[in-house]
């Protein structure tokens, strides 16, 4: 069910190095090894989600892909697996009222989700139609999949010979390399005027003025990068990560909270972060570093997608590693 300062351009590089990847890591940035601060105990944060108590998190060294994967990768994967998404085998998945297609309308269920009736449950909505039926992936190849499921994008990281990111890898890499900032570019929604991630403007949810140029998802590298050389760690998609939700969990200080932690070891839902192209200060303003939520592992939307992560191998070494 849904739930509710920057580098240069040209400073893509692992950690901020500006050097070109090696080994076939083209598209994945190394995140050094060490401390970073997770969560926030701010004002504006949701405590139900959980985003508390900042804390001092440790995470070893490890790959991130530098962008959502796209449809145009998943489309690889399915030719290659054939893998049938979960969208697929139910028959119907959730599209944003405002992004249904004219020809979809008749293919609109009576199921809905109670409290947010923009969600529209749709037959035939999936990765392949992703504003239900007579929607098409033309022109949208370089946009982020939607419509996976946690059990898909899982499906497609091992198809890869790579593994979702955990909560902590995903929120240090999010972050950029900056300590406590709402933001990955600092804590200014639009530093200068100028927007940096692809959210809703306007009034949720009847209208949406996309001063921002998108109405739904945006092309994966839109916008600038972050100190780490990551596109749209803020909106555009929500992103699954490898941990189990819950509230509570992390909020004890021990060795399995702060050192690379995983998660609860139990539960059917699965925590996702960034917000989407639908968030909005006034409804979900969860489009921030710290900000949270979590779906179950067989549902999909038309506003969630996923980037895969892998370990950097037992020697400590990176691609970058200019020793290699």
């Amino acid at each position: 069910m849904p739930q509710a300062g920057l580098a240069p351009a040209g400073a893509a590089g692992t950690a901020g190095t500006g050097e070109a990847p090696r080994s076939g890591d083209e598209d994945m940035a190394l995140i050094p090894a060490g401390a970073f601060r997770m969560g926030d105990d701010g004002a504006e944060g949701f405590p139900a989600d959980g985003e508390g108590p900042a804390r001092s998190v440790y995470t070893d060294a490890f790959l991130i892909e530098r962008t959502a994967v796209t449809n145009a990768a998943f489309e690889r994967f399915v030719a290659a697996s054939g893998h049938e998404t979960d969208a697929e085998r139910y028959g119907w998945s959730y599209v944003f009222h405002a992004a249904l297609h004219p020809e979809a309308a008749r293919a609109v269920m009576d199921a809905g989700v109670p409290g947010v009736p923009w969600w529209l449950a749709v037959r035939g909505a999936t990765w392949r139609a992703p504003d239900g039926p007579g929607s098409r992936l033309a022109g949208r190849e370089d946009h982020p999949v939607v419509h996976v499921s946690w059990r898909d994008a899982a499906a497609y990281a091992a198809w890869a010979g790579k593994r979702l990111p955990t909560e902590a890898e995903w929120e240090k890499a999010a972050r950029g390399g900056l300590e406590a900032k709402r933001f990955p570019w600092g804590d200014e929604l639009q530093p200068g005027g100028e927007h940096r991630c692809n959210v809703w403007q306007g009034e949720f949810p009847r209208q949406n003025t996309a001063e921002d140029g998108f109405l739904a998802t945006a092309p994966v590298r839109s916008f600038r990068p972050n100190g780490y050389g990551l596109w749209n760690t803020s909106g555009n998609v929500w992103e699954w990560t490898a941990d189990r939700w819950s509230a509570t969990w992390h909020t004890a200080k021990r060795s399995e909270t702060r050192n690379n932690p995983r998660g609860p070891d139990a539960g059917t839902a699965r925590v996702i972060k960034g917000g989407s192209y639908l968030c909005h200060a006034s409804y979900c303003n969860r489009y921030r570093n710290a900000a949270r939520s979590f779906n179950d592992e067989d549902t999909s939307t038309g506003h969630m997608g996923f980037r895969c992560a892998s370990d950097v191998g037992a020697s400590g070494k990176g691609p970058q590693d200019p020793q290699l």
